[in-house]
């Protein structure tokens, strides 16, 4: 694909103070092979020197510096509603802890391009420290609404071979049409963090559009091992979350039963079982995202 046929894409990366990681995704996405994209980095009130350092090296990178954090939803939103107003045909959301493989943008795009239908799309993620064992190939939501990384930590043994249609595509890099985006909105702000991606997703395919792994396309990414622990906060957010999902979406009866149950069993078993003492941080955490769902607090936790 020439550079008069690319269309216009546009990357969007979140950077707070992660100057070094900033700049080795910038380097890795200035090196690839599609030509007719533009990147916008989302500067959240660093202090590590990391706006003067990525104009130094990337002058063409357009830096917008953030006036308050609204997390990854609203801080992103700036960054689509910049690339909407700049003529983007494609917005490219891309974690600042990724490295992209050299023709991981054009892989995307032109699956795109080839069906009008498809509108959101997402590579093959990979553990950074262990570059041949699969992060995420998409992800599934299934019957009681669990969402689930398709391929995760499985070694890459060609399991994946086609574009394929999936339910959701893991927010550390999406590619989204902007018909869609005109269409179903941007990402929900009331999310700020976790949950948000795979809640685009649904409101994407009840809308009609699909939702595209692409396992040629293929990234990095330094922010999840396989060993991976969630701190509180990432406990409170995907409770919170999960419950704002079910109800906006209008999940049926029976995802709401199983949900109940298994926060309660959570819960319970954190709270009276001594093997479990070390958790009581998560189950605080987990009490507040369901009191704040109750009381529709959105946004960022209040601690």
């Amino acid at each position: 694909m020439t550079f008069e046929m690319q269309p216009k894409t546009f990357t969007i990366i979140l950077n707070t103070n992660r100057r070094e990681d900033t700049l080795a995704c910038l380097a890795s996405l200035h090196q690839g092979d599609y030509l007719n994209n533009c990147t916008i980095v989302l500067d959240n009130h660093s202090n590590d020197g990391s706006t003067a350092a990525i104009r130094a090296a990337f002058p063409n990178v357009q830096i917008i510096e953030l006036s308050r954090n609204l997390g990854y939803t609203g801080n992103n939103n700036e960054g689509i509603r910049a690339a909407l107003d700049q003529d983007a045909g494609w917005v490219f959301i891309l974690n600042e802890d990724t490295i992209l493989a050299p023709d991981c943008l054009t892989r995307l795009v032109e699956v795109g391009e080839s069906d009008p239908q498809v509108g959101i799309l997402g590579p093959t993620v990979y553990h950074f420290d262990e570059p041949n064992v699969i992060q995420s190939a998409g992800g599934t939501l299934g019957r009681l609404w669990l969402s689930n990384h398709r391929g995760q930590n499985e070694p890459d043994r060609g399991q994946f071979s086609d574009p394929q249609t999936v339910d959701w595509i893991s927010g550390c890099a999406i590619l989204v049409r902007r018909e869609l985006i005109e269409r179903v909105g941007m990402l929900d702000e009331r999310f700020f963090y976790y949950w948000e991606e795979t809640e685009w997703c649904v409101r994407a395919r009840a809308d009609g559009w699909k939702i595209v792994h692409v396992p040629q396309a293929k990234i990095w990414h330094k922010g999840v091992q396989r060993d991976y622990r969630p701190s509180p906060n990432v406990t409170y957010y995907a409770t919170r979350n999960w419950l704002m999902l079910l109800i906006k979406h209008r999940a049926p009866w029976f995802v709401w039963i199983y949900a109940i149950w298994r926060t309660t069993r959570t819960l319970t078993s954190w709270t009276i079982r001594p093997k479990w003492r070390s958790m009581r941080v998560h189950r605080d955490a987990m009490w507040q995202g369901v009191v704040d769902f109750i009381s529709q607090k959105y946004g960022m936790r209040s601690i």
